[in-house]
């Protein structure tokens, strides 16, 4: 007989959920809190959506007509949906091979050893079995390791520390491994803002200088396996509130896209990263260039599992848009803000969608009123 997983008692119905993927995974039972509605319930079969093959290697070459190209093909996209797909990227594949290969070693380990970096509500940083306390009616079928990254100096290894003090030292191969891959991730996403500060006619360096010394996010996410895919989601439909995603997906995929009221897939490519605009950089480009709302679907069959790194900027940072891309035919949309408080307001306030500048904007303006 199959039995429901263990709920503990509490005054919230999604408080200290117990989520034990090593159990769950195999249950025909779903519990109603990773039951979604039905206007949001995953349609597992989608036409593809086309998304623009940027190759680095091209830019990177100097190229002038495959810059322009480049630029011509961003240009288009992250005004419309904010997503496109990194090719010759120059990131190591035995490096993320290696970031895939820890990731399954971690969330194969028993819950109670996976719980020692257990996720603090409303913090950003450790592992979590389910978004306890968040705003969504509904729970993602989904466990997610988290942890800070800081580009502000290179002598101070930010994430390895952090995995060895909260998991301890038997873990310092994991983490001098997931720091490796966050530095190129940070390299990464710099050379990206060349070409995205190029597509918006600021030139090369406007963005890069800002975004340098980032203090960035680095997530692990992994899907179980659900005996009733068709009911539940990886991750709810959400925008991401940060400036820039950069996603490996493995060889499963799951990733799915809102572009002209319907839902599209992304295919997994293993030799490519996937890269989308986040509400920060939106904010960044004065409206420009889009925040696209995008889910995860799970299956029946396999684990998922997908690196995201986070951009953002540092702490001190204004998030104002560049005069250039402010005039009397588009004047300001948002106010001027830092990354810390943003966060605060997706993680305290408000769950990350396609209204959430808007919502953030009036939360800011009544607050300094």
């Amino acid at each position: 007989m199959q039995m429901p997983p263990i709920m503990l008692s509490s005054s919230s119905p999604h408080d200290h959920l117990i989520f034990d993927a090593s159990v769950m995974q195999y249950q025909s039972y779903i519990p109603s809190q990773f039951i979604w509605p039905d206007h949001e319930k995953p349609c597992l079969e989608l036409p593809e959506l086309q998304v623009p093959l940027i190759d680095m290697k091209s830019f990177n070459s100097g190229d002038p007509q495959a810059i322009s190209d480049a630029c011509s093909l961003l240009n288009e996209a992250c005004k419309k949906h904010g997503f496109f797909l990194v090719v010759n990227h120059g990131v190591d594949a035995k490096l993320i091979a290696k970031a895939h290969e820890f990731m399954n070693d971690f969330f194969c380990m028993k819950l109670l050893e996976k719980q020692k970096a257990q996720r603090k509500v409303g913090d950003h940083c450790g592992y979590a079995s389910s978004f306890t306390g968040r705003f969504s009616s509904k729970l993602p079928w989904k466990e997610t390791l988290s942890f800070r990254y800081s580009a502000a100096d290179p002598s101070i290894k930010t994430v390895e520390d952090y995995i060895v003090s909260t998991l301890g030292k038997d873990f310092r191969q994991f983490g001098i491994s997931y720091q490796e891959y966050c530095e190129a991730m940070s390299n990464l996403s710099l050379r990206i803002m060349e070409l995205l500060g190029m597509s918006l006619g600021v030139g090369c360096n406007y963005f890069r200088d800002f975004f340098e010394g980032n203090d960035s996010i680095m997530r692990l996410n992994y899907y179980p396996p659900c005996q009733k895919p068709d009911l539940a989601l990886g991750t709810g439909p959400h925008c991401d509130p940060t400036s820039l995603t950069i996603l490996h997906q493995d060889h499963v995929g799951g990733l799915q896209v809102f572009v002209d009221e319907r839902w599209y897939s992304v295919n997994s490519n293993q030799d490519a990263f996937v890269v989308n605009i986040g509400d920060t950089f939106m904010a960044l480009s004065n409206g420009v260039y889009k925040s696209c709302l995008h889910r995860a679907v799970v299956n029946n069959k396999r684990v998922r599992k997908s690196l995201a790194f986070f951009l953002c900027p540092r702490a001190d940072k204004v998030v104002t848009p560049p005069k250039v891309l402010v005039n009397w035919e588009k004047p300001r949309i948002y106010p001027d803000f830092t990354w810390p408080i943003l966060l605060e307001f997706t993680q305290r306030q408000y769950r990350a969608d396609t209204r959430t500048l808007d919502a953030f904007s009036r939360w800011l303006q009544e607050k300094n009123n």
